[in-house]
């Protein structure tokens, strides 16, 4: 005698609770939150926006308020973020966050999704020639592989 098990679908129950997007300003990282918000949307999940402020040396930074410049940036994206939040209420509602963390954009977004521990991570392709022979962000967060990342063109 076989023992039949009844099979209930279960639709969407079993994707990503937590996406961290990078996103810098770039094209290419806008497109990646555009992306990783219609994912968090369909599959009702926490979409957590980090941009990582760079760190400069006190040699590298001489004459240039580089705190000041990465604050406004973040400040700038967040408003981008929440006015399109707020153009698209009650058509695509999405719950997020925005974080921010000072660093290097890899180690920012290691300690970004370990943090908030993500199920996902979605980042922009990068848009520097240098990055195809040092390798880019992306491709580092693949090789570490402890999320499924996305790499949106």
């Amino acid at each position: 005698m076989t023992e039949q098990h009844s099979h209930q679908f279960e639709r969407g129950t079993d994707g990503p609770k937590v996406i961290v997007v990078g996103v810098d300003g770039s094209d290419s990282s806008m497109r990646a939150a555009s992306y990783a918000g219609g994912l968090a949307r369909r599959q009702n999940a926490l979409l957590a926006i980090v941009y990582v402020q760079p760190v400069m040396t006190a040699g590298a930074a001489l004459g240039a308020p580089v705190a000041d410049t990465t604050s406004e940036i973040a400040e700038d994206l967040i408003a981008q973020i929440r006015d399109a939040a707020e153009r698209l209420k009650g058509i695509f509602d999405v719950r997020w966050e925005f974080h921010t963390f000072q660093g290097d954009p890899y180690n920012g977004l290691v300690t970004a999704a370990d943090d908030l521990k993500a199920d996902a991570v979605v980042v922009g392709a990068s848009e520097q020639a240098g990055h195809r022979i040092i390798g880019s962000v992306a491709i580092r967060l693949v090789k570490a592989g402890r999320w499924p990342v996305t790499v949106v063109p």
